[in-house]
């Protein structure tokens, strides 16, 4: 019992071998939804019960997109796969139903193509069946179209995570793009750092008399806000990464707010010996200690929130990310630093 996938027809369409072979229902073309775009009708497929013999002599003379698996149906639904590799190697008399897969990885019609491609990967499978909430079968994601899948999103992350607009297309135009375009992409930007730069100034100035008094305090300020900024940039990485491939953030939160605490408190805790060492100023080395917990600590969340709202607003979170994070990451790192300082240091 076998049968090429295909346009749907009459029973009588659908026999090429003999007479039990299986007649496929015409759904995917009517449901939306990157995984069901992606599937492949014209795949190999055999109704449960056949034996292995009538599914090998049925593959013969089909035109097929790909053979790395075989579809089983129950009727008009889904039962399982076999792969190709099980099916050659299994007695010519066994039933097709005891060398599949009954429960392979499936995906939903709606399921974004690289959450499609993931989940093969994660199940060690060459081919993804789509199956609709009503068990029937929509069509598979076929080797070649998991390496495709993968290599657009692999080009799509690296753009991401390299500054571009979000994609490989926009990638390539963003590199070849016109003097004048680069400057407006970039300039609104950095207006914004600018921005950040003035109001830094200002704070600092506002906090002129301290830094007077103690020049010590004005030292470790360029090392607070490198360190805010060096935490704030890897957190943004992961954030950036994992939206890219559809990993919500609020699953990572917990995860980086804890990383980030952390970290602060074990660079603190190498500072406070080596500077105590080279200083002596107990109360100058307890508002940096403090305030390099605090600065790693916040930067972390400025580096969640900053891509979330940028995503939520339409904008790509890899592009405008690192600008409005620095701005952001620097200013709460002086003005913490500073606060800090004047009120421990005597």
């Amino acid at each position: 019992m076998f049968s090429a996938g295909g346009e749907s027809g009459s029973a009588d369409d659908s026999l090429r071998h003999n007479d039990a072979l299986v007649t496929t229902t015409d759904v995917g073309a009517s449901l939306l939804g990157n995984a069901a775009e992606l599937a492949e009708r014209q795949v190999p497929m055999a109704a449960s019960g056949s034996t292995v013999r009538e599914v090998v002599d049925g593959l013969h003379g089909g035109e097929y997109t790909s053979v790395a698996a075989v579809v089983v149906m129950d009727g008009e639904r889904f039962a399982g796969l076999v792969r190709i590799e099980d099916l050659l190697k299994a007695s010519a008399h066994a039933s097709i139903d005891s060398i599949m897969d009954a429960a392979p990885p499936t995906v939903s019609p709606d399921t974004d193509q690289e959450a499609a491609a993931w989940t093969a990967i994660h199940r060690r499978e060459s081919s993804v069946a789509v199956v609709d909430q009503e068990g029937r079968f929509v069509g598979l994601i076929t080797p070649p179209r998991l390496v495709e899948i993968l290599l657009t999103e692999h080009d799509e992350d690296l753009a991401r995570l390299g500054g571009y607009l979000g994609s490989t297309t926009a990638a390539r135009a963003a590199s070849e793009e016109s003097v004048r375009r680069r400057y407006w992409h970039r300039l609104p930007w950095l207006i914004v750092g600018l921005v950040g730069a003035v109001l830094a100034a200002e704070v600092v100035a506002a906090f002129e008399a301290s830094l007077e008094a103690t020049v010590l305090l004005a030292v470790f300020l360029p090392g607070l806000v490198y360190l805010a900024d060096a935490v704030g940039t890897q957190t943004e990485t992961v954030i950036v990464r994992g939206l890219s491939v559809g990993v919500p953030i609020g699953r990572v939160v917990r995860l980086e707010l804890t990383t980030g605490l952390l970290v602060g408190l074990t660079l603190a805790a190498v500072f406070v010996p080596i500077a105590w060492l080279r200083w002596g100023a107990v109360d100058v080395i307890a508002a940096v200690a403090i305030s390099m917990v605090a600065a790693c600590s916040i930067a972390t969340v400025v580096a969640m929130a900053l891509p979330a709202l940028l995503r939520r607003f339409g904008f790509d979170p890899a592009f405008g990310s690192g600008p409005l994070a620095t701005v952001a990451q620097d200013l709460l790192t002086i003005v913490i630093y500073l606060a800090l300082a004047e009120a421990i240091v005597a």
